[in-house]
């Protein structure tokens, strides 16, 4: 995560050769922009600020899922119907949860860095579009780490079968072979 900062940084910042100098704006010639040091420097915290965000939520909806999947269960001994609404508010306050978040440490966000850009709103909203791509990049590396750890936990019991049971690969009798049936 933050080796991605850094890039960004360095990105950013080696465009106008690290200028600490303020800029014509390219939207209107005659206003005078923020230096390009300062957009790459507030573009990385945004990465940093969507990619905590980003992960607090994941971690966040992980527990709430924990959570509500045992309470669903113990509910379906009741029956379906009450299991459902469990499962429904939970699915609900959990997405409520997640987007609330992810706006609240966006407003904060723009209000913060609008106290340094003051009236360059596109210098402000240049640097606060790291926000979505530091959310969006743990994102995307949570999902494809988990399809990793699942793929490994598949091999590893479809082994197990093979090896100690001396079960042929693709045999249904054994339960870490997929059939498709589900």
């Amino acid at each position: 995560m933050a080796g991605f900062a850094v890039v960004i940084f360095m990105f950013l910042g080696s465009a106008q050769r690290f200028s600490t100098r303020p800029e014509p704006c390219t939207y209107d010639p005659a206003r005078m922009c923020r230096p390009a040091l300062a957009n790459a420097a507030f573009s990385m915290i945004a990465f940093l600020l969507g990619a905590l965000t980003s992960v607090m939520s994941g971690y966040l909806g992980m527990r709430v899922a924990t959570f509500a999947n045992a309470r669903t269960a113990l509910e379906a001994r009741r029956g379906v119907g009450r299991a459902f609404v469990v499962a429904f508010r939970s699915g609900a306050a959990m997405g409520f949860l997640l987007a609330s978040s992810a706006l609240f440490v966006l407003y904060v966000a723009i209000n913060l860095f609008g106290v340094y850009y003051g009236d360059d709103w596109g210098g402000l909203y240049e640097s606060i579009t790291g926000y979505g791509l530091g959310g969006s990049s743990m994102a995307l590396f949570g999902r494809v780490g988990g399809g990793i750890y699942t793929k490994a936990a598949d091999v590893g019991a479809d082994l197990v079968g093979k090896v100690e049971r001396n079960i042929p690969e693709d045999d249904p009798r054994n339960p870490a072979v997929r059939t498709g049936n589900y």
